[in-house]
């Protein structure tokens, strides 16, 4: 089956940026972009609004951009303390993820979607980390996460 030409409305990762014109499979296109509003069908009216879309995506993306870099700028320095019950060699019974980070963040009057907040693993002991929290490719800051025993 041949492949599809679509239109990106917004960035998608390890495929393109907003305003691009890309190819791929037609399954991936007709069931999971286009239905989520990731993307439009490349057909001849859309290919010719493409420079007009290019300039309002360019916009947006501006704005989104902007809003990102000034909530990286909040978010320098921002230190964050997380209490759990802990055993007695240290480490926790259970353990912190994003979804904690993201609520004792909250507690602070900072909103944070906890998908941003990139963690490998949650922490298991006690102990300080430096946990990165990527808004977009070059908007990112790390704040520090305090996990205290209780």
């Amino acid at each position: 089956m041949a492949n599809l030409e679509i239109i990106l409305r917004k960035d998608v990762e390890h495929l393109g940026s907003a305003g691009e014109l890309v190819t791929v499979r037609p399954g991936y296109g007709r069931n999971y972009l286009i239905p989520r509003g990731l993307a439009l069908a490349a057909t001849r009216g859309n290919i010719a609004q493409l420079e007009h879309q290019k300039r309002i995506i360019a916009a947006e993306q501006a704005r989104i951009r902007a809003e990102h870099i000034k909530m990286a700028e909040a978010l320098k320095g921002v230190s964050v303390s997380i209490a759990r019950k802990k055993g007695a060699d240290g480490k926790l019974f259970g353990s912190v993820s994003t979804k904690d980070i993201a609520e004792a963040l909250a507690m602070q009057n900072i909103n944070v979607d906890r998908k941003l907040i990139r963690l490998e693993d949650p922490f298991k002991a006690v102990g300080s980390y430096e946990v990165p929290v990527r808004f977009s490719a070059d908007a990112s800051v790390e704040i520090r996460v305090n996990v205290v025993g209780v």
